[in-house]
């Protein structure tokens, strides 16, 4: 039988839905937040730094769809805040989007203080890693699951990156000209975003029969100013040949979240323009 339209249409319909996306200030976070929004959700931004809404400003939404909230992901009693200011404002969790992460590409503070080399990668580098990128992940799916498993439904999106899936290619962060590479890829973050690929199929098995759905989405390489020699790689390592837009991610996420993906849990969607299919 033919779906009809109508009916693709009302399922990725998020009208009423409550959602919390973690990391919701930053590049990727921004345009999901957008995205739910649009779709209708009441949306709660859980980041260390203010949400900007100027990135929402042209968007006709109530005032009561959104919530800002700094905050603390690797804090348990901040993040149980988190979800209590959700339940507060709307009464139910519909959606978690672990999004937050620590990520040079990202990070400038991080970057300044990367280590040339893994054999000296500072360990305050690795735990902050694992205390934002994978005990954060932990523990809000903790916190929100509770409140999933009494409501009998919920749906969680785990955030990771085509280098929790393949090893980097560091030879893309070598400059030209360069005769000992100085940059590399942070083991910190591949590990972690790998963890991240496993958690979600930890969570996914074990709310198993609770009307929960635990579901992975791996971004390849989002274009954020990056140098002209490294996109000018990363495009050559890619079948598609670029890198991806930020807005690019928004349609796998809002699939994800919404019933439209009714039939996932425990699945990888992978959206990195062909990047981990050679």
């Amino acid at each position: 039988m033919l779906c009809k339209n109508t009916q693709i249409q009302h399922s990725f319909n998020l009208q009423g839905k409550v959602a919390i996306v973690t990391g919701g200030a930053g590049l990727l976070g921004r345009e999901y937040v957008r995205a739910l929004l649009e779709h209708g959700a009441n949306v709660l931004v859980a980041d260390i730094v203010a949400f900007p809404l100027s990135s929402i400003a042209n968007l006709d939404i109530d005032e009561r769809q959104l919530v800002d909230l700094q905050m603390n992901i690797t804090d348990k009693a901040s993040v149980e805040a988190m979800v209590n200011a959700a339940l507060d404002q709307w009464g139910k969790v519909d959606i978690l989007v672990n999004n937050a992460a620590i990520d040079p590409k990202f990070d400038a503070d991080v970057t300044d203080r990367q280590a040339n080399t893994f054999e000296d990668y500072s360990l305050d580098l690795w735990n902050q890693s694992l205390a934002v990128n994978l005990t954060g992940a932990f523990l809000c799916a903790q916190a929100v699951g509770k409140i999933m498993v009494k409501q009998d439904y919920g749906v969680i999106v785990n955030i990771a990156s085509t280098y929790g899936l393949v090893g980097p290619d560091q030879r893309l962060y070598k400059s030209e000209g360069e005769e000992e590479q100085r940059l590399f890829k942070p083991v910190s973050y591949c590990v972690t975003k790998g963890g991240i690929i496993q958690l979600t199929r930890y969570l996914a098995t074990y709310w198993a029969g609770r009307n929960i759905r635990v579901n992975t989405l791996t971004p390849g390489g989002v274009y954020n100013k990056q140098g002209d020699e490294f996109v000018k790689r990363y495009a050559a390592r890619t079948p598609l040949g670029r890198m991806a837009d930020k807005s690019e991610l928004c349609a796998a996420l809002l699939f994800l979240v919404s019933d439209a993906s009714s039939y996932m849990t425990g699945a990888n969607l992978v959206v990195d323009g062909g990047w981990t299919a050679w």
